[in-house]
């Protein structure tokens, strides 16, 4: 067999990477490594006949994850959701294939994009699996109390909680760009729900948080926008926050915070040094965030239609944004 090339990593990668190590003590890293390495031994990843059926982990997911839409799903799409190669899933789709456990179609309206749908057999085959998961899942917690069960059961929320905002990035975007305007779409959207007249011309022109004036940002969870920011120039040294939305789905996780953080870093960048936004009275959650980060309650420093409460942040100076 020949030898497995390794291509070579970019000096780029290789410095923001050492960067990223630096940022994490080397203790929690192994920690991590450490708790990775007990969990899947634990559930029996490593097994190539996972739950003692005829296939490994890898393929036994894909299974789950086609199941997940009632009238199939893309290649495209499977590979956004599961970070998979696009070769490495196409051989294991393919196997299922072999298997008749799946169906691979053409779609009807684009040809460019592959569906994959479960046979009757693979329904029957996914319904065992699930079985046997949900026995193996329920063998590893008995020996634990019911206490000690709620604990672990908390325990696991809060990591798939964390592991999900450290998956999200957060990207500075033209204000203008189609991901900037869905998500103000998607954000005025919500609060026509909540005022039942917030419409699009209640929203900040592309021009005002863009280039010199302005910064926007747009945070993705598996490619898909789930949340922004918009920061404008009010005067010299004062900036205005606008429209920190997060979508419902990722609501909970502290994305909040995180785009906040990163528009008072643009912020500082462009030399303001205060800080100022207006919110409505029945955003609750809002205004106890921007508390907790420092904002202080002000008197009215612009008059708008749906503003009940202002607020504002001196900031200190802070390095460039890399």
């Amino acid at each position: 067999m020949e030898p497995v090339q390794t291509e070579p990593v970019p000096a780029e990668q290789v410095r923001a990477e050492q960067v990223r190590a630096e940022q994490v003590r080397a203790e929690q890293v192994a920690a991590f490594r450490r708790f990775n390495r007990y969990f899947t031994r634990r559930i029996g990843a490593l097994d190539d006949h996972y739950l003692g059926q005829g296939r490994p982990l890898g393929e036994a997911r894909l299974l789950f994850e086609v199941a997940d839409a009632e009238t199939g799903v893309s290649l495209r799409t499977l590979r956004a959701r599961l970070g998979l190669d696009a070769g490495y899933l196409s051989r294991m789709a393919k196997a299922l294939e072999a298997q008749g456990m799946v169906r691979i179609s053409v779609h009807p309206e684009d040809n460019r994009l592959r569906m994959v749908e479960l046979t009757p057999a693979g329904h029957v085959e996914l319904k065992e699996q699930n079985r046997r998961a949900d026995v193996r899942t329920a063998d590893l917690l008995t020996g634990l109390d019911a206490r000690q069960r709620t604990d672990l059961t908390e325990a696991m929320a809060t990591a798939r909680r964390l592991l999900r905002l450290a998956a999200i990035t957060v990207e500075r975007v033209d204000g203008a760009a189609p991901d900037a305007r869905a998500c103000l779409e998607a954000y005025a959207a919500d609060l026509t729900a909540r005022f039942g007249s917030f419409t699009a011309s209640d929203l900040v022109g592309p021009e005002e948080v863009s280039g010199a004036t302005g910064a926007f940002f747009v945070a993705y969870e598996e490619g898909r926008a789930v949340g922004c920011g918009g920061l404008r120039t009010l005067e010299p040294g004062v900036g205005e926050l606008k429209h920190v939305w997060v979508h419902p789905d990722a609501r909970r996780l502290g994305l909040a915070r995180r785009l906040l953080e990163q528009l008072e870093r643009a912020a500082a960048e462009r030399g303001l040094n205060l800080l100022r936004l207006d919110t409505n009275a029945s955003l609750t959650e809002a205004r106890a965030m921007y508390r907790a980060c420092g904002y202080r309650e002000i008197p009215a420093y612009v008059d708008h239609v749906y503003a009940d409460h202002w607020f504002e942040k001196r900031l200190t100076p802070s390095e460039p944004l890399r």
